[in-house]
């Protein structure tokens, strides 16, 4: 993508960035759709609001965002039309740029997910059997520290 950018959301990205989320759900055999594509895009609307969120843009379109709570990734979502075409990666080079130490959590099933983690220097810490997550699906959470790259 070479007119790819990063840069922070617009409370107006929340339509498009909760759309990118359900597409994924909704496209995805072994995850279950608990909110409605509405609730989506509000779960999105209010991590922007707390100004979490960083969007990749190709050209004027938006492809993809990562929603960061200090080091706590809470979401990283592409749009499918935009996988391994480099919008993920920017998206984690600029909150890895941006502090020393990241974690997030993705369910075990997730095997691109599980190796886009790899790839991008994480380790994992932590597996369970998804008894806490609002899916009950079994998850692992990975951890980056830039002392370790």
């Amino acid at each position: 993508m070479s007119d790819l950018r990063v840069c922070f959301a617009r409370s107006t990205d929340a339509g498009k960035a909760g759309a990118i989320m359900s597409e994924f759900i909704d496209e995805t055999a072994w995850m279950p759709r608990i909110h409605t594509r509405a609730e989506d895009i509000g779960l999105v609307g209010s991590m922007i609001g707390r100004d979490w969120v960083t969007v990749a843009l190709q050209g004027e379109q938006l492809v993809g965002f990562l929603a960061r709570e200090r080091h706590d990734i809470q979401a990283l979502y592409i749009a499918r039309s935009a996988w391994r075409q480099g919008a993920g990666s920017a998206l984690l080079r600029h909150a890895q740029d941006v502090t020393p130490k990241l974690s997030l959590w993705t369910f075990q099933a997730n095997e691109s997910a599980k190796a886009f983690c790899l790839a991008h220097g994480f380790r994992e810490v932590e597996r369970t059997d998804g008894a806490e997550n609002d899916e009950n699906l079994p998850d692992i959470r990975f951890e980056w520290h830039k002392e370790l790259v």
